[in-house]
């Protein structure tokens, strides 16, 4: 029975929980630890997405005959140069409408309590779950109010702090352009014979699925914010490049994305002119329908190859168990987590092919 896959697997599960189950009792011990990670994430995070977006330029390059320093010189002029160009084209843009956002804001916060205060004398007509639903959102929206003026200040708090470990993000950016080849050698040094070649090939193949899916889900939301960003002059919505910006990186998350960035447009659509709601609605669905059936299956087609209702429940899970981070980073993680279960199975499955020929052979 000790040698069947089921128990051995069952046995693997019960040690797993064992072992977190001490690191949780001793988890102050580790405290400096996820300190020195959180201080790090977001800098490792940006130049991890920044590396794979970047190499096939220095792979490009380095093919051309550039020495190593020359190609990641290259890629840093081409970023500052990306960087440049955008600020240079849309920057204005975008300050011009940020200020305009912020000079309305009152106006757009009293057309908002009006549709407010009008729902709410009118709440008697409406059905007792709608009336319900009235009570608490306004009980929420006192909450906010009531903790808005230290979110402000944990806001700006947080905003600074982000700038200053973003400015490491380069520093990552550059060890990772000049040593991602070691990386792997360095790993399976530590393993001989078959083990060996199984960690080499689980490797590369978790950096192949990293690399398609960071470098096809940002191809894929550049296409998204660019549709949405015609759709919106189109209609002549207000706010249409920061509204189309925000739909863009919202698009970075599955499924929920798209759905989250449309909350926003369908406001300022309800301000402006209620008319422009119906256009706005549509705008979403042609867009999400052209990614969803042509962007998506012939930039990404079927490299993840995870089913649609997966995604939803490893994005809700994730969600739950890590906030934002989880929702952005849950999709890849479990991706990852396949391709290393796959590679196992595939080389378990190998060698009980190769004990069963042998005893066959004898």
């Amino acid at each position: 029975m000790t040698k069947k896959l089921w128990f051995q697997a069952g046995v693997g599960i019960l040690l797993a929980l064992l072992i977190i189950h001490f690191f949780i009792d001793i988890k102050g011990l580790f405290a400096p630890i996820g300190i020195i990670l959180r201080t790090i994430f977001l800098p490792l995070l940006v130049g991890g997405l920044l590396f794979y977006l970047t190499e096939p330029v220095q792979r490009y390059l380095e093919k051309r005959n550039f020495p190593r320093w020359a190609s990641i010189l290259s890629v840093f002029v081409l970023l500052i140069g990306v960087f440049w160009g955008l600020s240079a084209m849309i920057g204005p843009m975008i300050t011009k409408q940020v200020n305009s956002f912020t000079n309305n804001l009152p106006q757009i916060t009293e057309d908002v309590q009006e549709n407010v205060s009008y729902w709410l004398d009118r709440r008697d007509e409406l059905p007792e779950f709608m009336e319900n639903a009235i009570d608490n959102a306004r009980e929420r929206v006192n909450e906010i109010a009531l903790n808005l003026g230290g979110g402000m200040v944990n806001f700006i708090t947080g905003f600074f702090q982000t700038i200053f470990m973003l400015v490491l993000a380069p520093f990552f950016l550059v060890y990772m352009l000049k040593d991602h080849e070691r990386f792997i050698p360095f790993v399976s040094k530590f393993f001989n014979g078959k083990k060996k070649k199984f960690v080499i090939e689980t490797l590369e193949e978790v950096n192949r699925t990293i690399s398609n899916y960071v470098q096809g889900q940002m191809l894929v939301s550049l296409c998204v914010g660019i549709m949405l960003l015609i759709g919106y002059l189109v209609i002549g919505l207000e706010y249409a490049l920061i509204l189309a910006i925000f739909g863009l990186f919202m698009n970075l998350i599955p499924f929920i994305g798209p759905w989250i960035s449309v909350v926003p447009a369908l406001l300022i659509a309800l301000i402006q002119d209620p008319k422009l709601v119906i256009g706005v609605g549509i705008i979403m669905l042609v867009a999400q329908q052209i990614e969803s059936n042509f962007i998506t299956p012939n930039i990404m087609g079927k490299t993840l190859e995870i089913h649609p209702l997966t995604v939803i429940t490893v994005i809700l899970a994730a969600g739950n168990i890590a906030g934002f981070v989880g929702v952005l980073l849950g999709v890849p993680l479990y991706a990852v987590g396949k391709t290393i279960i796959k590679n196992f199975y595939k080389e378990r499955k190998e060698i009980r092919e190769a004990a069963t020929s042998d005893v066959a052979e004898e």
